[in-house]
């Protein structure tokens, strides 16, 4: 049981193109607020000046308004908790820096990097963890007077208690990390710059974020964030500590970590393949999640309806290609014709268009549509579906001609041409023409309309081919059939 108001964020870098690993994440909190008549807060955490960029930011805006996501603060939104870009927070993070070194909780680490090295290796040549040993722990006025007449610089250490820490994760259950396994850690660089480990929590906490929902891989960062939430508690900074939910791998090749260098990470690679949102979140919420033993397919505002953190599987989940286009071709179906057509228009002129633009016939398009709809995988797929309508002859690669042309095609083709002159022009007619002309020839209708459709629509596999025929028109199926003859009999 969730107790209301709930506060969930999703707080990306900008850094590269967006991946679907992002999108479960920002699924799973969207859905999660949406569910609870929640608020979603959309942070950017753009600190790391050398990564991020204005582009990547952009992208990020835009990938949110593709995929249907709206937030109820942040970027163009607002809010009573503005500015929601780290970079513009760095005066409330060296304050609250600050107030955890005057209160104890903190402390100027002077250690250089070759002594962290060499104490790091020692403690791993003798079987003990590898983490700060707290060796700045405690230094006397005299010891930091004498670092800093060295000329040495500190970074900020937050002091981890020296005891266990236990939590309960919505998605694990009670976790428990032991002292040494969770050393002090560095929240402020030499520089000044703060790092996430303490910019990350200190947002969550001032923007009053209820529930954490994020990946396994910052699982091992959650006791430093309790400790920390303990020390902004008792500064008057933080109201409470959010409850954590850690959410699985998800897996790709080999049974590796997806990463954002894996092709099928990128979501622009979805975009530009045609996926609907709604097919690739219907998918995306499947990798950790389900609605139910038997179903697969369904809605956004279905999995809204029906989804419960603490139904969320702990274990890695694969993400498999073959079944995400299944489930967005799924989705295609269920679109209103109207709706499809639409959709197609991109992929139906330049660069993806093969065609020149006075020779698409939007009526042709339109006869066509409900055809292809059944068809097609994702919407770049219609390119290839309608370009025999199009185009002044018909795409034929050799591997296609080679294997409809068989013995006998043109005989076939010549007996199949005339029936078709003769024939009323509608699907049903030019159906039986074909299926006599087969007859005459011993062929069944599937193999006496392999040649036909190769040498009207240049492919072995396409489009209902009775219905392309009537579409296509009489004059320009005839003379592409005359073509095919031509062909072979040369």
């Amino acid at each position: 049981m969730v107790n209301a108001p709930v506060r969930v964020r999703f707080c990306p870098s900008p850094t590269g193109n967006p991946h679907v690993g992002l999108v479960r994440t920002a699924l799973f909190n969207w859905a999660f607020a949406r569910h609870h008549g929640g608020t979603l807060v959309f942070r950017i955490e753009d600190t790391d000046a050398a990564r991020d960029s204005e582009d990547s930011y952009n992208q990020l805006l835009e990938s949110m308004r593709w995929l249907g996501f709206d937030w109820d603060e942040g970027p163009e939104v607002g809010g009573p908790h503005a500015p929601y870009r780290q970079s513009q927070r760095m005066d409330i993070y060296k304050d609250v820096a600050d107030k955890l070194l005057a209160g104890g909780y903190a402390y100027h680490c002077y250690c250089t990097t070759e002594e962290l090295d060499t104490r790091r290796d020692a403690a791993r040549a003798a079987g003990k963890p590898s983490g700060y040993d707290g060796h700045c722990r405690e230094l006397s006025a005299e010891q930091i007077a004498a670092y800093e007449a060295e000329g040495r610089t500190s970074i900020v250490r937050f002091r981890m208690p020296d005891e266990a820490l236990t939590f309960t994760d919505l998605v694990r259950g009670e976790l428990t990390f032991q002292p040494e396994n969770v050393p002090d850690y560095g929240i402020v660089r030499a520089n000044g710059a703060p790092l996430y480990t303490l910019v990350n929590p200190v947002d969550d906490a001032l923007m009053e974020i209820t529930h954490v929902l994020r990946g396994e891989d910052l699982l091992s960062s959650t006791p430093r964030q309790l400790a920390l939430y303990k020390a902004l508690i008792e500064l008057g900074i933080a109201k409470d500590t959010p409850a954590f939910g850690h959410l699985p791998y998800v897996m790709g090749e080999g049974n590796k970590k997806l990463s954002k260098r894996d092709p099928q990470a990128s979501l622009n690679l979805y975009r530009e393949r045609g996926f609907l949102p709604e097919g690739l979140l219907n998918y995306l919420s499947l990798l950790g999640w389900s609605i139910a033993e038997d179903r697969d397919i369904f809605s956004i505002d279905e999995m809204v309806a029906a989804f419960d953190i603490a139904d969320v599987n702990a274990n890695p989940a694969r993400f498999d290609l073959k079944k995400c286009e299944h489930i967005n071709a799924e989705h295609i179906r269920k679109m209103d014709v109207k709706a499809f057509t639409e959709a197609c228009g991109p992929w139906l002129k330049a660069p993806f268009a093969p065609w020149a633009p006075e020779s698409f016939d939007a009526e042709q398009f339109a006869e066509i549509a409900p055809h292809a709809q059944t068809r097609v995988t994702v919407l770049s797929d219609i390119t290839a579906n309608v370009d025999f309508l199009f185009l002044d002859e018909p795409a034929t690669d050799e591997a296609s001609w080679n294997k409809a042309m068989k013995e006998g095609s043109e005989a076939l083709l010549t007996t199949a041409r005339a029936k078709l002159a003769e024939a009323e022009w509608n699907a049903d007619a030019l159906k039986n023409a074909i299926l006599a002309a087969g007859e005459e020839h011993g062929l069944k209708l599937g193999k006496a309309q392999a040649p036909v459709r190769v040498a009207v629509t240049g492919r072995t596999i396409g489009l209902p081919l009775f219905e392309s025929l009537e579409i296509l028109g009489r004059e320009k199926t005839l003379a592409r059939v005359d073509a095919a003859l031509a062909k072979l009999a040369a």
